[in-house]
C-alpha cells in the first residue's frame, strides 16, 4: 500500500518513488544496512515497466532522452555504489547526505514552479483520449542535440550537456539507491525546460535500466564484504512487495498524468521532498 500510494503520486513527474520508499525502510522498518540500497533498486525493476508501457502507449516516450540518460548514469552509478559502501555505511551519515540531496531537488522544483507560468501547456480534459497535442512528434536527434515537438511547441536539449548531467546524477543515484533517473527528472524540467508530460517516460526508463545494473553490481560485490558484518545483498521479498504495489501505482499515475496540471504535479513532489529532507537533516543534529 505504501509503494502504491507513493508511486501513484511520483510517477506523474517521472520519478519512481524509490527516493521516498528508502526513508520508509530506514525510519519505519529499521532497515539501515547498505542492503537497503539494492532493495530499493529491486522495487524500481518490478514497478517501473508498467509506467513505461503506459507512456509508450500514449506516444509520450522520447527514446533518445532515455538512451543518453542510461549511457551517462551507468558509469556514475557504479562509482556511487562504491562510495555508499566504503564511506557511507553509517545510517546517520547516510541520512544526512540523503537529506541534502533531497533538499537540493526540492529547491530546484520550487524555482521551476515559480518560474513556470504554464501558459502553453494545459492538462487534457477528461474524455479527450486522443488529444493530438499530447503526443510527441517531429523527433530528431544526433550527437549534438535532441529535438521534438509537443503541444504546439518545439523543444531542444543539448546531448553533451544531458550526458554530463546524467553522469553526475548517476553518482548521486548510486549512493542513494534510486537509479539516477529520479534525480534527473527535475533537472530535465527545471534546467532544460522540457515539459513534464514528455520527460516522465524517459526518466523512468533510465531509472529502470540503471537499477538493473545496480542490483547486479551489489550481488557481485556482496561476497567480498561477508566478513565485515555489513548486509550488502538486497532483501528480495521486501523488494518484491514494494515492487508489486509500485507497479499498480505507477501505471495508474502514468494514466492520470495527462489530466493533471504540471504545476500541481511539481507542487506535490516539492512538498514530499522537502518534508523528508528536513526530517533527515534535523535528525542528524
Amino acid at each position: 500500500m505504501v509503494a502504491f500510494l507513493i508511486s501513484l503520486l511520483t510517477s506523474m513527474g517521472g520519478i519512481s518513488g524509490a527516493f521516498m520508499i528508502l526513508p520508509f525502510q530506514v525510519s519505519v522498518l529499521g532497515f539501515t544496512s547498505p542492503g537497503v540500497t539494492p532493495t530499493n533498486l529491486i522495487f524500481n525493476i518490478i514497478a517501473i515497466p508498467s509506467g513505461i508501457y503506459r507512456y509508450f502507449r500514449e506516444k509520450r516516450m522520447v527514446w533518445p532522452l532515455a538512451l543518453i540518460i542510461v549511457i551517462g548514469t551507468l558509469p556514475g552509478l557504479f562509482l556511487g555504489v562504491i562510495i555508499r559502501i566504503k564511506y557511507l555505511p553509517d545510517p546517520s551519515a547516510f541520512k544526512f547526505f540523503a537529506g541534502f540531496v533531497l533538499l537540493f531537488i526540492g529547491l530546484r522544483l520550487i524555482f521551476d514552479i515559480v518560474r513556470d507560468k504554464e501558459k502553453v501547456l494545459s492538462p487534457v480534459k477528461s474524455g479527450a483520449k486522443d488529444h493530438p497535442g499530447f503526443s510527441v512528434t517531429g523527433l530528431k536527434y544526433d550527437i549534438k542535440r535532441i529535438s521534438y515537438d509537443f503541444n504546439g511547441r518545439n523543444y531542444q536539449v543539448s546531448t553533451p550537456a544531458l550526458f554530463a548531467l546524467s553522469l553526475i546524477v548517476g553518482v548521486i543515484g548510486g549512493i542513494y539507491g534510486v537509479g539516477g533517473g529520479a534525480f534527473i527528472a527535475p533537472f530535465l524540467v527545471s534546467v532544460f525546460g522540457l515539459p513534464v508530460y514528455t520527460i516522465a517516460g524517459a526518466a523512468l526508463t533510465g531509472t529502470f535500466l540503471t537499477s538493473v545494473a545496480g542490483v547486479i553490481f551489489y550481488i557481485l560485490i556482496a561476497p567480498y564484504y561477508s566478513d565485515t558484518g555489513l548486509i550488502i545483498r538486497p532483501d528480495w521479498l521486501l523488494g518484491l512487495m514494494f515492487g508489486i504495489g509500485g507497479a499498480i501505482g505507477m501505471y495508474a499515475g502514468a494514466r492520470i498524468q495527462r489530466y493533471m496540471p504540471a504545476r500541481i504535479i511539481k507542487a506535490i513532489l516539492t512538498i514530499c521532498v522537502l518534508l523528508i529532507a528536513a526530517k533527515y537533516i534535523i535528525d542528524f543534529f
